[in-house]
C-alpha cells in the first residue's frame, strides 16, 4: 500500500474532526465537534503545543497521530507523550502505524528525550497487541480524570 505520513496542515481541519470522532467511537467515548476545529487550529498552528501528522492513501487522509511534549520530572526528562493514534481499519495492518512509532522514537531520540509515552483502553485487545508486538512495554497505572468545569465553588 503507497501512503504518505505527513505534519497536518490547516485544509486538513475538517479530515481530522471526522477521524476524531472516528476514533472515540472506536474507544467508546462522546465526542461533541463543537469548537474543536478552532481550537485544534490554535494548539497545532499558533501556540504550536499539539504535533500531529495524518496519513495520506491515495490523497484521502485515512489516519493521524497526535502527541505533545511533556515533562518527567520523575525521570528529569522531556518525553514525548502520543495522545492519539487511529488508523482507519482498512489501513491497519500494513506497516504504517509501526513507521509512526518508528518516527516518534527517532524523534525522542534526536531530542534527547526520555521515551515516548501513552496509554490505550483495556478492551483494545488488537491494540495492545500491536504496541506490544513493536517492542512497547505496558507501564500499569489507574489514569484519573478531573474535569475543570466541575470544581465546587
Amino acid at each position: 500500500m503507497r501512503y504518505h505520513i505527513r505534519p497536518l496542515q490547516p485544509d486538513d481541519l475538517d479530515s481530522l474532526l471526522v477521524l476524531l470522532q472516528e476514533h472515540a467511537s472506536y474507544e467508546r467515548s462522546p465526542f461533541d465537534p463543537t469548537g474543536k476545529k478552532v481550537r485544534l487550529a490554535e494548539a497545532i498552528f499558533s501556540a504550536k503545543k499539539l504535533h500531529c501528522w495524518i496519513v495520506e492513501c491515495n490523497t484521502a487522509v485515512e489516519g493521524f497521530v497526535s502527541f505533545t511534549v511533556d515533562y518527567s520530572t520523575w525521570d528529569a526528562s522531556y518525553f514525548i507523550h502520543m495522545d492519539c493514534l487511529y488508523l482507519r481499519e482498512r489501513i491497519r495492518g500494513c506497516g504504517i502505524g509501526k513507521e509512526i512509532l518508528q518516527r516518534l522514537r527517532l524523534l525522542a531520540a534526536q531530542q534527547n528525550f526520555k521515551n515516548v509515552q501513552w496509554q490505550t483502553p483495556e478492551f483494545n485487545a488488537s491494540g495492545i497487541r500491536f504496541y506490544e508486538k513493536n517492542c512497547a512495554r505496558p507501564f500499569r497505572k489507574v489514569r484519573f480524570v478531573l474535569d475543570s468545569d466541575e470544581i465546587e465553588r
